[in-house]
């Protein structure tokens, strides 16, 4: 399976396990927090303006490396609930592919779950610069090459 398949893959098993939901924002909400609190905490010596997400309304950190077959591996933490779970959903779909395929694959999940009204306005726009920080870092590692 190609690595954009398998990006998609992941995007459309998101995209069911909120329908499961069935349009309930309270419970989608829950769940995206949920999923934040399962994401393994950053270090706090990661937790430095340099890794910090401009645009976003509450802090999140972000930092990117590569492993030894090319892939990106993200790991992120935030000081909210609802944030750290919605880097979380983009770490399950980013982290483990290469920089060319990350960039090459867009976040249609979002738009699938309806995530514009399960959050609101600044949230959105932080959303926004959390996929802009990883398309950054994975144009930043593939001119590595």
């Amino acid at each position: 399976m190609e690595a954009v398949e398998q990006i998609d893959r992941i995007q459309q098993e998101i995209a069911e396990d909120f329908s499961l939901f069935e349009g309930n924002k309270e419970q989608s909400v829950e769940y995206i927090m949920d999923l934040g609190m399962e994401l393994d905490p950053l270090s706090e010596d990661f937790k430095r303006d340099e890794f910090l997400i401009r645009g976003c309304q509450s802090k999140v950190w972000l930092i990117a490396s590569k492993n030894e077959g090319g892939e990106l591996i993200f790991q992120s933490d935030s000081n909210t609930a609802l944030t750290k779970g919605l880097i979380s959903l983009l770490i399950r779909v980013y982290s483990g592919h290469k920089p060319e395929d990350i960039i090459g694959s867009e976040p249609w999940f979002l738009e699938k779950i309806g995530m514009d009204q399960l959050v609101g306005s600044q949230r959105s726009n932080g959303l926004k610069a959390m996929i802009s920080r990883i398309q950054e870092y994975a144009r930043s590692f593939q001119n590595e090459n």
